[in-house]
């Protein structure tokens, strides 16, 4: 592995670590703290793609998987104040939702990457943050998957509210993966700045 790319594999590790944990606190009613946090996963891939091309921003992607399945592993292992600090579940959802998401974004990226140097991290973020939560909240959370973990509690997660509170009687779950996946709009749209910022110290080319 070239040592030019380890900044950006401990990024990644990073953020798939601390998401794991940070999903399964709220912050507030229909957020989780990982709301805030594994967004700027596509933003490491982002830049690695444009600053190294797609082969490297794979590596890194397969360097967040690895680590999605080591918290697979270890995580359920490690007991908190309020049971393991990664369920097996979430760490299946988010290794499987991670996978998924970052590869098409990659995909797509790739595809758009000669065009203005905002489309491509632009609309390949958004395509797959709503992968990424799509996979990440049924796997994670709804009743048909329970096979998954049967000694894991979701009922929290699938009590009977209304949509963000004003809308159809939903399971919670919706609502937390509707709510995370405007948080990840609008770190799309604010996330190009320091794509831009980055890639340009990165490299003499322009964003």
């Amino acid at each position: 592995m070239n040592r030019k790319y380890l900044p950006g594999i401990l990024a990644m590790a990073a953020i798939v670590v601390a998401s794991n944990i940070l999903v399964q606190f709220l912050f507030g009613q229909w957020l989780t703290w990982g709301a805030f946090t594994y967004p700027f996963a596509f933003l490491v891939t982002d830049v690695m793609n444009r600053v190294y091309g797609v082969k490297p921003a794979r590596k890194v992607v397969v360097a967040g998987f690895v680590v999605g399945v080591v918290c697979s592993l270890i995580g359920p292992q490690i007991q908190g104040d309020f049971g393991p600090l990664v369920t097996l579940r979430v760490a299946l959802a988010s290794g499987t939702a991670f996978l998924v998401a970052q590869l098409t974004d990659i995909a797509i990226f790739n595809r758009l990457r000669d065009g203005a140097w905002w489309q491509a991290p632009l609309a390949s973020t958004l395509v797959g943050s709503a992968l990424d939560t799509a996979l990440f909240s049924v796997i994670a959370f709804s009743t048909q998957l329970i096979f998954l973990d049967p000694s894991n509690d979701v009922s929290w997660a699938n009590e009977a509210l209304p949509l963000l509170g004003v809308g159809p009687v939903v399971p919670l779950w919706v609502s937390l993966g509707v709510a995370d996946w405007m948080v990840k709009l609008a770190l799309a749209v604010i996330a190009l700045a320091p794509f831009k910022a980055i890639v340009n110290g990165l490299t003499t080319r322009p964003a």
